[in-house]
């Protein structure tokens, strides 16, 4: 019996080390990965990243999926890229969620599905990615794939607008405007519109030109228009 113990311990302990092990491969094959991204050397970075990615190095996989997509370092491959952002957005990488989700709303590498891509960009979403945030606002706003809500539009328009995304209050801007999901209101419109602007928004920018063009919720102002 103490034998067999002696056995089970030591095979517990060499799991343990060849897991250590592996990790410590992935990393240091990752950082590889980064060395030769930087220095311009795509290939040779899509070697180390998918030496990496290959052992569960979530980056890896992400930064993979990224070359895939574009074509750098590898031929371009949208189902290639899909396949390496599952891996990574299935260990919670948010950027790889958001990228799925554009996949998935876009047709690239997968079958258009707006079931799909609203469920990958609220994953990203609940993690704080500004962009899935703004993305997952518009289909609610717009009705596309979900039923039309403003209300979670907003919502989810405003979480983007807290991280400065010169969309987001854009079309938060004119919600206030229109006085969709929120009471109307234009001193809240030109707020955001004025945020976005600074932020060279040329949507916004027209937007807020127009307001003071016509005096619509502030004093006309041709100057202030002109800007």
């Amino acid at each position: 019996m103490n034998t067999l113990r002696s056995i089970f311990s030591i095979l517990s302990v060499l799991m343990i080390l060849d897991v250590s092990v592996t990790l410590a491969d992935a990393v240091s094959d990752a950082k590889k990965g980064f060395a030769a991204y930087k220095q311009g050397k795509h290939s040779e970075a899509a070697k180390w990243w998918r030496k990496a990615a290959d052992q569960g190095h979530a980056k890896a996989q992400h930064n993979l999926g990224v070359m895939y997509n574009l074509g750098t370092g590898v031929p371009k491959d949208y189902a290639e890229a899909v396949k390496w952002w599952r891996k990574a957005a299935d260990q919670g990488i948010g950027r790889a969620q958001y990228n799925l989700g554009i996949m998935y709303e876009n047709g690239d590498g997968v079958l258009k599905d707006y079931a799909e891509a609203e469920k990958w960009y609220r994953k990203a979403a609940d993690q704080g990615h500004a962009k899935a945030q703004f993305n997952l606002g518009l289909m609610y706003d717009e009705g596309t794939g979900v039923p039309k809500d403003y209300a979670e539009a907003e919502k989810w328009y405003r979480k983007a607008t807290e991280q400065g995304y010169a969309k987001a209050q854009n079309n938060l801007g004119k919600m206030y405007r229109d006085g969709t999901g929120v009471p109307k209101d234009y001193a809240e419109a030109e707020k955001w519109w004025r945020k976005a602007s600074e932020q060279g928004h040329a949507t916004a920018q027209y937007n807020l030109g127009l307001m003071y063009n016509l005096g619509t919720g502030v004093p006309k102002d041709y100057a202030e228009a002109v800007k």
